[in-house]
């Protein structure tokens, strides 16, 4: 079967790597992909701001499978389009795809169906935000409501942050129109996860879960990121706490967008945060997240096209991922300058070097290719990956490998799953 991944991220590279190890595949495509994603399937130009040029593509390919890699084609409806059209397509609808479009739709969306989640408050206006304010102790959490690649949050250890930093996205300044509604939250203290679950509208089974570093620099500092690594391990979470995050919050969620009309198909990625009063949520992502997939694929040792095909076909079942014991990681190295201005095309060396160390895997996120050799082409450049056994090994070896790679302004966290490795 033919196969097309839309994307050109990390996150895109592990779906591709991992879709061609199916024996059903003949066929990977890749719209627009990056210069890694490129040696292992045809990568083809694409606008994924565009509807219009998706579907063409669709029209011109007849993929028997398309994924859809990040946000921004979900909440345009590219899902909505290729169904009519009778093209298999896994992942939401426009209209479910609101629980990540609209921080303010999912956290009414939450509070309606009684789920877990932080108290809030959503202000169109800095008048709002200052009687808001009122409420909250600090630090208080702003939000951009829209998308911003994981860049639309800011922790504000004071009342007068929490508000200059709202009037900035209010303003577009930080987020353009991302930002021109925010959403106040109460700070929660406790371990973030990453849960998610595979959901064929009805049915709801868990993939292994893991833990993201969303700050840019070492012990959580710095501003927010689309994620700096992460890591996946069989004790993460135990059976009783996946029974119970699955029946009272991945099962609530998608029961509940099935009784408003929004059925949900697709992988539901619920962001928690561990605290003291028990898993609150603190954002979804309608998608396979990034870094946390390229982690997670590594541990999966089933066939991925099947499960995919059983989200589409309303046919999910516990049957349908079989995982590894064994713990895996992934680093990102980022562009001088990341999360703010950067530059690109600065050459990458030392590659395969690094793919050469034992259990490693080297994801491209923002990397083109010319003339043989890779050069940096985004923020977010690689995602330095590895399995083994233990977490400890598993760090070791994708430290290693980053010590092998060079680009000029290369910098990345040094303590991805340090904590857990410390535990």
């Amino acid at each position: 079967m033919k196969i097309l991944v839309l994307g050109s991220g990390g996150r895109e590279h592990a779906l591709v790597w991992k879709l061609r190890q199916s024996a059903r595949v003949s066929k990977v495509y890749c719209a627009p992909g990056n210069g890694g994603i490129a040696d292992e399937a045809d990568c083809l130009p694409v606008e994924l701001k565009s509807l219009d040029a998706m579907v063409a593509l669709g029209q011109s390919l007849k993929p028997d499978l398309t994924v859809v890699g990040p946000e921004l084609p979900l909440t345009l409806g590219v899902v909505d389009e290729f169904t009519r059209r009778g093209w298999p397509v896994f992942g939401p609808t426009k209209a479910a795809a609101q629980l990540e479009a609209s921080k303010s739709f999912a956290k009414e969306f939450l509070q309606r169906h009684r789920i877990p989640t932080a108290a809030f408050a959503i202000c169109d206006s800095m008048e709002e935000v200052r009687d808001a304010l009122a409420h909250f102790h600090a630090p208080v959490v702003v939000k951009a409501d829209g998308l911003a690649a994981g860049k639309g949050v800011v922790i504000a250890a004071s009342k007068e942050e929490a508000a200059s930093a709202a009037a900035e996205m209010l303003s577009g300044k930080m987020v353009g129109e991302a930002g021109a509604r925010v959403v106040l939250e109460e700070f929660l203290k406790g371990d973030e996860l990453s849960f998610l679950v595979l959901s064929d509208g009805e049915r709801v089974v868990p993939l292994v879960a893991a833990r993201d570093h969303k700050r840019v620099g070492d012990g959580d500092t710095g501003p927010n990121t689309g994620g700096m690594g992460a890591y996946s391990t069989a004790d993460i979470v135990d059976e009783q706490m996946r029974d119970w995050l699955v029946n009272h919050i991945a099962k609530p969620v998608v029961a509940g967008m099935k009784a408003e009309g929004a059925e949900y198909k697709g992988v539901l990625y619920c962001g928690l945060m561990m605290t003291a009063l028990g898993p609150m949520v603190l954002e979804f992502n309608c998608r396979f997240g990034d870094p946390e997939t390229q982690p997670i694929l590594m541990r999966l040792e089933s066939d991925l096209v099947d499960a995919l095909e059983a989200s589409i076909t309303g046919r999910v079942s516990e049957g349908d991922f079989k995982w590894s014991q064994d713990a895996s990681v992934c680093v990102v190295m980022a562009s001088g300058g990341y999360p703010g201005t950067f530059e690109v095309g600065k050459k990458i060396s030392g590659l395969d070097e690094a793919g050469a160390v034992e259990g490693v895997k080297v994801f491209h996120a923002g990397t083109s290719k010319h003339d043989g050799d890779f050069f940096t082409g985004g923020g977010r450049v690689l995602g330095v990956s590895a399995r083994a056994a233990e977490l400890e090994t598993a760090v070791s070896r994708a430290y290693e490998a980053c010590g092998k790679i060079r680009f000029e302004g290369a910098h990345y966290r040094k303590d991805i799953a340090g904590r857990a490795v410390k535990k």
